[in-house]
């Protein structure tokens, strides 16, 4: 059977203020969030204003690729 393309899509969040900063000595990572999107009411790529803890701060999470 063939896998139909649903409406709801599953996307990665990923800081960009952690990406731009190259990631600070001290911290481990970078912050990621798992969310869902419609892909009929938002074609664009997704950004989100999340809490980040390497940056101690909320910064905006842009959508990734997978």
């Amino acid at each position: 059977m063939a896998k139909r393309k649903d409406a709801r899509v599953t996307v990665i969040l990923e800081c960009t203020g952690c990406i731009r900063d190259g990631v600070k000595k001290v911290s481990t990572g970078i912050s990621r969030y798992i969310s869902q999107k419609n892909r009929h009411n938002t074609p664009n790529r997704l950004e989100l204003r999340k809490f980040c803890p390497y940056c101690y701060k909320h910064t905006i999470h842009g959508e990734i690729k997978k």
